[in-house]
């Protein structure tokens, strides 16, 4: 079984007319995976959770952010980032509930989360908001692993249709974090060439698989299969994180990729199956991208029938 993370307050966000990161991308999602006995609220923040940002971002940006909100600025960054009066309450629910599924899972064995949360934060680079993106949700998550956990090796597979330039900025001069990503290419934000491969003390720790439009679930099996799978096995994660994006759905207006739900859920069921394998089955899966509103419901229940097939 997976437990669902989530806090209302990530709801607070909202954007100008025709911004396409919704709250009711985020509600039609819960509503679908309304299933109480495993859903986890979370309204209060867990212990330690501004250290755990801080250790990620910058904390000059982070108060810049913080007096933008206050001041009620319209924009932090670029026109990508619009903040509303609830923008700075909704970033600190999404980070805050994705540390608290990843720390329900590291406590043992076995344990799978899916945080459902809003604003996303793949895009969200040290010293700024980007792509949406105001705090690194997963980078979070992984330098709370190290730090707080003492894990050793964390790694992260990223499927968003757009490369998560911020997540791999974060940790791409570092051995410790594995960061590996399929995406469309050339695309938002422009990085990701198959020759970022990490730098420094991280060099072989990055793995880009850049993809051209109109990829299908054949190509996608083929670049997970062929090489995200068996990099992973090779690194040995002590944890599994995932930056669980819908964007490449064949329906999604910001994408141009054609996979289907049912190709959602085969490499979901293949990457449980490795954590299986590699870290006791730890696996934390937090939402991305992906903007078909109607879509994107049946797109996350997939994912996590897919996570929860295989159990330790």
């Amino acid at each position: 079984m997976v437990r669902l993370f989530h806090d209302v307050d990530c709801l607070e966000h909202r954007g100008p007319h025709g911004y396409p990161e919704v709250p009711e991308r985020l509600s039609a999602v819960l509503d679908r995976l309304a299933e109480p006995a495993w859903r986890e609220r979370r309204s209060d923040r867990p212990a330690g959770l501004e250290e755990a940002v801080l250790a990620v971002h910058d904390e000059r940006y982070v108060r810049r952010f913080e007096r933008a909100c206050e001041r009620g600025d319209g924009l932090l960054d670029s026109a990508d980032n619009p903040l509303s009066p609830g923008t700075w309450k909704a970033a600190w629910a999404a980070v805050g509930a994705t540390v608290a599924a990843l720390d329900w899972v590291v406590a043992a064995p076995g344990r799978k989360a899916f945080a459902a949360v809003r604003p996303p934060g793949h895009h969200a680079e040290r010293d700024r908001a980007m792509g949406f993106c105001f705090f690194g949700n997963v980078a979070v998550a992984a330098e709370r692993a190290i730090r707080g956990h003492g894990l050793e090796r964390v790694a992260i597979f990223d499927f968003d249709v757009h490369h998560g330039n911020g997540t791999q900025h974060l940790f791409e001069e570092r051995g410790d974090v594995f960061y590996a990503s399929v995406h469309q290419f050339p695309f938002y934000p422009g990085t990701g060439a198959r020759s970022e491969q990490g730098r420094a003390g991280g060099v072989g720790a990055t793995l880009n698989v850049p993809m051209s439009a109109g990829c299908g679930d054949a190509a996608y099996d083929e670049a997970i299969e062929r090489e995200i799978l068996p990099a992973l096995a090779r690194f040995r994660p002590q944890l599994l994180l995932l930056s669980a994006g819908f964007d490449a759905w064949q329906g999604d207006p910001l994408g141009g990729m054609r996979v289907t739900e049912q190709g959602f859920f085969d490499w979901s069921r293949r990457l449980a199956s490795l954590a299986a394998e590699c870290c006791d089955g730890r696996v934390v899966s937090v939402l991305e991208g992906g903007y078909d509103v109607a879509a994107l419901p049946d797109l996350a229940a997939s994912h996590v029938k897919g996570l929860s097939v295989v159990d330790v």
